[in-house]
């Protein structure tokens, strides 16, 4: 909005209306609004949701083996991570950009979706919520909507190659006759890039010539692989928005858990769109490059300002806890971030901490479902999610089965230990997703 403000002063001359052009500008002055938003409505929301009772009904003392009361803490929290977002986005961006437009259909959507799960929760005492098919079909139609669009918009396009040469060209300052000098032609450097297209690659670390072409993949439909293509790219562009999703709401299980770590992706994925945006860089580390991307700059600023910012109050011992109101939008958010600037393949290495929360749910329920069948209560961890399995006391488990590493750990440990700790690997994992840009 003040984009297209200041672009109209621009014409009289204002002075500082040209610094708007900058993404660097708007994006810093997003992340700062979004803090501000995030310490100043939170507090506020808190204090609401204290007078009116409205909390987590789930949340027992037993949860926690050192004995930290959570039953009262307000939830719904993420209704201050999404005005954080959208309040600065809307401010600061340019809202005629297609990949913007998405982020913020995402964000309402799946924050929209999490929010009657929770409503559902508390106050109509129904403690699973939403139930679970209408949940994947909220987030299934999200994917579908990204993947479709992608597919169909004009504005969606990307350079497939971008290089730079070096040409070889006559100097052209003048030779003084007084000082007789012998001038050799200077080197000129010329960004060079491709057409741009509807492109069905998408990056793959560690990778040589690190491009994967859906239409490739499915070669054997012959003359109909392009179509082929970009129905499987539809298809991924699902199964990443629901896998991500469902990861970061299973993440979202301690204080600052969720949001320490989505702010370090947030990150990671903000970098991303940068060089992908920037016709050098994109040159220079060989990778697509996207014009219309630099706006997904700012909404990751935003984003990582409103993450920073809840953490003020979802830090151990949280006031306030995100809800599936959180979980599930920051998940979408970070799938389709990905999926934009065709980078969705290197998200089990980015999201690596979200994956094993999710292979380790599916790991101890499949399992115990099939040594159930044969008449044995048999289950692997201690608990899942796999950060419950860090605190989990023997005296908490149950009795009547038995758990093939009850021995790991030796000892539990405290909540915020275990939350900096996967911080700490996103950190490391975050720094090899972007490594993998050089490494091939």
């Amino acid at each position: 909005m003040l984009y297209y403000i200041f672009r109209f002063l621009e014409r009289f001359d204002i002075p500082g209306s040209h610094i708007w052009h900058y993404i660097s500008f708007r994006s810093l002055l997003a992340l700062i609004l979004s803090l501000i938003i995030s310490a100043w409505f939170g507090e506020r929301f808190i204090k609401f949701m204290k007078r009116r009772k409205i909390s987590e009904v789930q949340r027992e003392a037993n949860i926690d083996p050192f004995g930290v009361q959570k039953k009262g803490v307000p939830t719904m929290g993420g209704i201050i991570i999404l005005v954080s977002i959208l309040v600065p986005v809307l401010l600061f961006g340019r809202m005629r950009n297609i990949y913007l437009i998405l982020m913020i259909v995402t964000t309402i959507w799946l924050g929209f979706l999490g929010f009657l799960d929770d409503y559902i929760k508390i106050f109509r005492k129904n403690k699973d919520g939403l139930k679970g098919k209408y949940k994947i079909v909220g987030q299934l139609s999200i994917g579908l909507i990204v993947g479709l669009v992608l597919w169909a918009s004009p504005d969606a396009k990307i350079h497939e190659t971008v290089k730079t040469a070096s040409t070889m060209v006559e100097p052209t300052t003048e030779i003084s006759a007084t000082s007789p000098t012998t001038e050799q032609p200077v080197a000129k450097s010329t960004t060079l890039k491709s057409e741009p297209v509807k492109s069905l690659k998408t990056t793959l670390p560690f990778i040589k010539n690190h491009n994967l072409d859906y239409s490739e993949v499915m070669g054997f439909m012959g003359k109909h692989k392009t179509a082929a293509g970009w129905v499987l790219f539809v298809l991924m562009t699902i199964i990443v928005v629901t896998a991500v999703s469902n990861g970061a709401n299973l993440n979202d299980g301690m204080d600052g858990m969720c949001a320490g770590n989505s702010a370090i992706i947030g990150v990671a994925l903000g970098i991303f769109a940068y060089v992908s945006s920037h016709i050098e860089y994109a040159s220079y580390l060989d990778i697509m490059y996207i014009p219309g991307s630099q706006e997904l700059v700012v909404f990751m600023c935003a984003f990582v300002g409103a993450m920073i910012g809840f953490l003020w109050y979802n830090a151990y011992p949280a006031q306030i806890f995100m809800g599936d109101t959180g979980s599930l939008m920051i998940g979408g958010i970070i799938g389709v971030c990905a999926v934009i600037i065709h980078k969705e393949l290197m998200l089990p290495i980015l999201c690596g901490i979200f994956f094993v929360e999710s292979l380790s749910v599916m790991i101890q329920t499949g399992y115990f479902k099939y040594r159930k069948r044969k008449g044995e209560r048999v289950r692997i961890f201690r608990a899942a999610p796999i950060h419950d399995n860090f605190r989990k006391l023997d005296s908490q488990l149950d009795p009547d089965s038995r758990y093939i590493l009850k021995g790991w750990p030796q000892r539990q440990f405290h909540e915020s230990k275990i939350t900096v700790r996967f911080w700490i690997t996103t950190i490391i994992l975050a720094a090899i997703t972007i490594i993998t840009l050089k490494i091939r």
